[in-house]
């Protein structure tokens, strides 16, 4: 059976499963430089999609639809060619503790000249879908406990097995955004003019956050934090102002999340960080940040452990954590930190990137219960060819050549295979560096056009790290929180952060991935099994989909893309 899921809200995405495999996922922002979280506009990106692959929509069984925003239902306003197409889709999230799988039925798919009947399930089942049919605990016949925090949500508890899934609570009324919002109070994305708060469209807010409300500064902030300190008596100024306005509100307490209560729901962040600011008017924004990131932190660890307490007769010993808010590293290695579960799953998009492989893991999980998914990471658009500027000269180059370059302290743009899915570069798409010098992490966040303040990722080879790193566990998407060694820490500055802290991706040194034999020979040539890691892109916009796009920035002397190496002209 062939399923195609479909995300046309931003992170639009096509994902295509075929008897529990997943075949492709094509997020629109990793086409022709797009801008991040780019939208599918016109259903022609479906039609295209599908045809890379072989394939026609007549040749699609089931076509599924994220849902979106509404209480009862959604809509789309798109193009199919030239002509406007209104579709319906089903609401944010589901309308009653059993309704995960209650779909929203409609026609009028029109693709390539033919009209498609299509299902849409709301768009947290999407993310509960995606993260369970993806982790190891679906693999093993496991149940499991599902934590979907998104910006537009209060983190919502959620039980899953094979038979089922069912909403079991929300953990407390704060929508995700809170942790963008502190940005917009304090630190350096602070902004005077309120005018720029606004989220959307007149009377509306987009629950994914696509509206001013930048969705990048979430992981800024969890980086800037890092340059101050956690205050005791400021965490409690956000504890007694969240008792104040949060936990004693009975209305919030009951609070859905849909569509028409955000807007309140984001008045009562402002109000809360305004009140704070009266409280913490000398102090500095660094240590506001990150004891309002502790304070926060606190609350989900102790309201996580309340709600095991309460559910302890589910039995579930494991976690899967999805939305937007899985990918704060800092909160996922807190959870796991706590001993409730025996394991922590997150996948490597947890965020919107994963909605069409969860809108289409809906329609499988009708199908055949909570079943697993047969997947790989590196299931995104292969490398597209296009003509590289005249100034660039081509030459093969091995992997142990390409190594050479890179002990000799030179970064070069790693091009190979098919993308990585989520918005990590996972060494499909990313730039490459020694990190043997202390300048090499201001020299890539220069090129990048990001903050000093920023770090620079470590990708390791899976059996070293736990010597450089604590815990240096397997951590092959980047999704928790890793001390550097002190010893380790002036043999490898460029990706250590301010707090020696590292965002590390670990990889099996018999991957059969281009990177893992890359770090294999640049370890014989050094002793050093790692390099700096970093996306390659232009600024806001999603990963090079081709050489030629990387040799146009023009950012980095050498390109590398599946053996062959651009070197541009002095």
């Amino acid at each position: 059976m062939r399923i195609c899921g479909i995300k046309l809200t931003h992170d639009g995405g096509i994902a295509l499963v075929e008897d529990g495999r997943l075949i492709f996922c094509i997020e629109q922002e990793k086409r022709s430089n797009n801008p991040r979280y780019q939208t599918i506009d016109n259903l022609d990106a479906i039609v295209v999609a599908l045809t890379e692959h072989g394939l026609d929509p007549q040749e699609v069984d089931q076509f599924v639809i994220d849902g979106w925003a509404g209480v009862a239902e959604s809509q789309f306003q798109v193009l199919s060619g030239t002509t406007p197409i209104t579709l319906k889709g089903a609401p944010y999230v589901e309308r009653h503790a059993d309704g995960l799988l209650t779909s929203c039925d409609g026609s009028g798919l029109r693709l390539d000249g033919s009209d498609f009947p299509y299902r849409s399930y709301p768009h947290v089942t999407g993310h509960v879908a995606s993260a369970y049919c993806t982790s190891p605990f679906a693999k093993a016949g496991q149940p499991a406990f599902c934590l979907v925090w998104d910006g537009g949500t209060f983190p919502r508890l959620y039980h899953v097995e094979h038979r089922g899934a069912q909403f079991i609570e929300c953990l407390f009324p704060v929508i995700g955004h809170v942790y963008a919002a502190a940005g917009l109070h304090f630190g350096p994305y602070k902004q005077a003019n309120r005018a720029n708060w606004d989220l959307g469209g007149p009377g509306k807010v987009d629950p994914g956050g696509a509206g001013k409300l930048n969705l990048g500064v979430a992981g800024k902030l969890m980086a800037y934090i890092a340059l101050g300190s956690v205050i005791e008596n400021i965490v409690t100024v956000f504890e007694e102002l969240y008792q104040e306005r949060f936990a004693a509100d009975t209305k919030l307490a009951s609070f859905r999340t849909d569509i028409e209560s955000m807007e309140s729901a984001l008045a009562a962040v402002h109000d809360f960080f305004d009140a704070s600011a009266r409280h913490l008017k000398a102090r500095a924004p660094e240590d506001v940040l990150a004891s309002f990131h502790c304070f926060l932190e606190r609350l989900l660890v102790r309201k996580m452990a309340l709600a095991l307490q309460r559910h302890s007769y589910l039995g579930a010993r494991n976690l899967c954590v999805a939305g937007g808010c899985g990918l704060n590293i800092k909160w996922n290695s807190a959870l796991r930190a706590t001993g409730l579960f025996d394991a922590v799953w997150v996948p490597p998009f947890p965020n919107d990137s994963g909605s069409a492989i969860g809108a289409a893991c809906c329609a499988m999980v009708v199908e055949k219960g909570f079943s697993p998914l047969e997947w790989s990471v590196y299931s995104g658009p292969a490398l597209q060819r296009r003509d590289v500027p005249p100034e660039w000269k081509a030459a093969p180059c091995s992997l142990h050549e390409l190594a050479t370059i890179l002990a000799g302290n030179k970064p070069v743009i790693f091009l190979t295979g098919r993308a990585e899915l989520g918005p990590r570069a996972l060494g499909s798409r990313s730039i490459l560096a020694p990190a043997t010098s202390p300048r090499m992490k201001d020299y890539l966040n220069d090129i990048k056009l990001r903050e000093h303040f920023r770090p620079v990722a470590p990708i390791c080879l899976e059996d070293r790290a736990p010597d450089i790193f604590s815990p240096g566990t397997p951590d092959p998407y980047m999704l928790f929180d890793h001390q550097t060694r002190p010893e380790w820490r002036d043999k490898i500055p460029a990706v250590v952060h301010l707090d020696g802290s590292a965002r590390l991706q670990t990889i099996c040194r018999t991957s059969q991935h281009k990177v893992a034999e890359l770090l294999v020979e640049y370890e014989k040539l050094t002793g050093i099994p790692l390099l700096c890691n970093t996306s390659a892109n232009h600024h806001g916009r999603g990963f090079f989909p081709h050489v030629a796009a990387a040799c146009e920035w023009g950012r980095v002397e050498h390109v590398w893309g599946d053996g062959i190496l651009w070197t541009k002209a002095r």
